[in-house]
């Protein structure tokens, strides 16, 4: 008897364009023409939207299965072998909060989803969901594969490892696919002719080995900066000329993670750091959501050309056991020396009909471990705070995250902690909230 074929759910399906993106690439094997696809989001409007377009995308993509739509995420779940989950707790009135409330402190944030005081409160009310999410899978889809895109990435990873250690938990990001081919493009090498080890924390990893037959390419990345002193204006080649290794986020990003820039005016204008971006970036999602909705409403031609994110090879390769490389975010169980075996790690996995398999790194170079840790440091009590209700652990992931302390007195970080808290409290467990 022929198996049926594979479901994918799509929790926060609502991140409309980007759930057709993932579906779309997925259909381009051949192999997954007959995917089943179960979308779910607590936006009924947002929901009505996605499956319109994911039927467009079924169909221009000449694929066979079925899509449904679903209110009940249990349902939705329910025989799942993938779970795919883009939620974003509060949207965008959240956003603002993150932002807002930390600007009146004198705390500038650039993008605030994955350290710092927004990464830790985004963290604060998207555990909770993401552990129903994870509670729900427990009893209706234990074996599936749990692929979160939402951030902050290893915070979330880590809460469900801690909470479900029974379950597949994959964090997956595109910052190691889109360096490494931005890096190709600095040292004027095809990508296909580069090797690449990238290893470290999601949003804090470093390209440990970049080469062309066995040579660094480095010393050509260094003849390009040295000719080009417009590419020193650039947070992270700051970071790379100082430590050595090319840090895979961008660099709105990254100035968040360490102590040196945001607080300084000057250092804002050399390296031409957008503080605010998120909120800039956050509105015209807003827009862009309300183009695509007319544009579905009007048969809007769906692109077929496949991107470069990582879900829909995973589930080509485990459906196939076709084996491919590719980077996530998993538990440190042995990955990274010198981090915490609880903390969720960026490593190279090899995906096959086995799963997803990390591969092991072991040190990383002492400078980029110290960053990592600091890193880890914010993340391990942001989640011991949701885990356990601890609103004492909000204030201690604040008054140790490298930004947050370099800015503002251990006063201020405080009370900043106490009216996000209260700001926040329709969105937060009962325990931090009171």
């Amino acid at each position: 008897m022929t198996p049926p074929p594979p479901k994918v759910a799509f929790v926060g399906a609502g991140s409309v364009k980007f759930t057709a993106e993932l579906i779309r690439d997925m259909l381009h094997h051949p192999e997954l023409k007959d995917l089943s696809i179960a979308l779910y989001d607590v936006d009924p409007d947002r929901l009505a939207t996605a499956e319109r377009l994911a039927r467009r995308t079924v169909e221009v993509m000449g694929a066979r299965g079925a899509v449904e739509a679903h209110t009940d995420r249990r349902r939705a779940l329910d025989g799942a072998a993938y779970v795919v989950n883009t939620v974003q707790v509060g949207m965008h009135a959240a956003t603002l909060t993150d932002f807002d409330v930390p600007a009146r402190y004198g705390l500038p944030q650039t993008i605030g989803d994955t350290l710092g005081i927004g990464g830790i409160f985004r963290a604060l009310r998207t555990i909770p969901v993401l552990l129903d999410v994870a509670g729900d899978m427990a009893d209706v889809c234990p074996e599936a594969w749990l692929l979160n895109y939402t951030n902050p990435m290893a915070m979330l990873c880590q809460a469900v490892s801690t909470a479900h250690p029974e379950l597949h938990v994959v964090g997956l990001c595109h910052s190691i696919q889109h360096t490494t081919r931005h890096l190709a493009e600095l040292v004027g090498v095809p990508f296909e002719d580069i090797t690449y080890l990238g290893a470290g924390m999601n949003h804090q990893s470093f390209i440990l080995r970049f080469e062309r037959d066995g040579e660094s390419l480095y010393p050509l990345l260094d003849e390009r900066i040295a000719r080009e002193p417009e590419l020193a204006r650039r947070a992270r080649v700051e970071i790379y000329r100082r430590i050595g290794y090319f840090p895979t986020e961008s660099g709105e990003h990254t100035v968040e993670y360490v102590p040196w820039f945001l607080r300084d005016a000057g250092e804002r204008e050399r390296l031409r750091i957008p503080v605010g971006e998120y909120v800039r970036r956050s509105e015209r999602t807003q827009a862009r959501y309300e183009r695509t909705r007319a544009d579905v409403d009007a048969g809007w031609t769906i692109d077929t050309k496949p991107g470069v994110e990582y879900a829909a090879e995973i589930v080509h390769s485990i459906q196939t056991g076709q084996p491919r490389v590719i980077y996530a975010t998993v538990r440190n169980d042995n990955l990274i020396d010198g981090l915490p075996e609880q903390v969720a790690v960026e490593v190279p996995c090899l995906v096959d009909d086995n799963g997803v398999l990390p591969v092991r790194v072991g040190a990383l170079p002492p400078q980029c471990a110290a960053l990592n840790r600091s890193f880890a440091n914010v993340c391990d009590l942001t989640v011991a705070a949701a885990l356990e209700g601890r609103r004492d652990h909000v204030l201690h992931a604040a008054i140790l995250d490298p930004h947050t302390a370099s800015t503002l007195t251990l006063d201020r970080i405080a009370a900043l902690v106490d009216e996000m808290l209260e700001a926040h409290r329709g969105l937060l467990p009962e325990a931090l909230a009171a």
